[in-house]
């Protein structure tokens, strides 16, 4: 993997000025799966120019119906509305459909009501993403699946890392316009994981195999490995307290030793911000778990 620059951010482009009233945010408790493909929809919907009133004309639901399908509102929506949404918005269907078809099932939805609603709603679109999408797969995917697998169990880890590639292909265009592609696609891949993720206190705790570490597997004996899983245990919990950048390249530098230049690109970012975040992140650890001792002083 070749290392990336640091481009500066291109400007902004205004989103189309559309008359009538703005469309309010996504509603709080819309489900994981349910805004990983509604946020690319309402990111596609505000910049193509169109009003609610247009789409309500090309499809068969009121203006008042589509503002709240794209807010995550009312009843989860059924697969041709969503199917006639991306016809209009140009969005590929088929990521869209796993993923509708995933939130359904976390919407609490039966199988009967999910093959009633799509069984007379072909889809037209390709199953296959965009040659570059799917080489940029291929390039990280793996590496992808090890960052996974450090907080979530195996079926978990599979079904974030294919719904980071989903996401991906609907947003492949947003990706592609941004500063940096393989950084948004990180931020896309951390996102995802991290919904899954257990949280206490608000910070990730690690899974199972996050202690199939380096340290570990050098060790011989079971009880030098008794020894290491306690001062794993203790380092992955001040490890969680980490900023998000210099957690990542923690996990990735010391949990599974990937080379400094690879790491920068998966995360996008320089190598020279991989190494700063690595010494910080050390002496942040250091300074927790091995706090320099008192002096007399410090105690009077």
């Amino acid at each position: 993997m070749t290392t990336p620059s640091e481009p500066p951010p291109s400007p902004a482009r205004p989103a189309p000025l559309r008359p009538g009233r703005k469309l309010g945010p996504i509603a709080d408790g819309v489900g994981t799966v349910h805004r990983a493909w509604l946020e690319p929809l309402r990111y596609t919907y505000l910049k193509s120019g169109l009003t609610l009133s247009d789409l309500s004309v090309r499809v068969p639901l009121a203006k008042s119906k589509i503002s709240e399908l794209l807010r995550g509102t009312g009843l989860y929506p059924r697969w041709e509305i969503i199917l006639s949404l991306s016809i209009q918005l140009k969005i590929p269907g088929w990521p869209l459909y796993r993923l509708w078809r995933q939130a359904a099932l976390e919407a609490q939805k039966s199988s009967d009501w999910i093959e009633r609603c799509s069984e007379k709603s072909s889809l037209t679109t390709s199953h296959t993403p965009p040659l570059d999408h799917r080489a940029f797969r291929e390039l990280v995917e793996n590496d992808y699946r090890l960052y996974a697998q450090v907080f979530l169990d195996d079926d978990q880890r599979d079904t974030a890392v294919c719904d980071t590639f989903d996401i991906l292909w609907l947003r492949w265009n947003e990706a592609l316009a941004s500063p940096d592609t393989r950084r948004f696609a990180w931020q896309t891949l951390r996102a995802t994981v991290m919904a899954r993720t257990p949280h206490i206190d608000g910070r990730p705790e690690f899974g199972t195999a996050a202690f199939d570490t380096i340290a570990l597997r050098n060790l011989a004996t079971e009880a030098e490995r008794m020894d290491q899983l306690g001062e794993s245990l203790q380092l992955f919990t001040v490890m969680s307290r980490l900023p998000d950048q210099q957690l990542d390249v923690l996990v990735l530098r010391q949990l599974y030793g990937i080379r400094p230049e690879d790491v920068s690109a998966l995360l996008g970012v320089s190598v020279a911000t991989v190494r700063s975040g690595e010494r910080h992140a050390a002496h942040f650890l250091e300074s927790v778990i091995c706090p320099p001792p008192e002096t007399e002083g410090d105690t009077a």
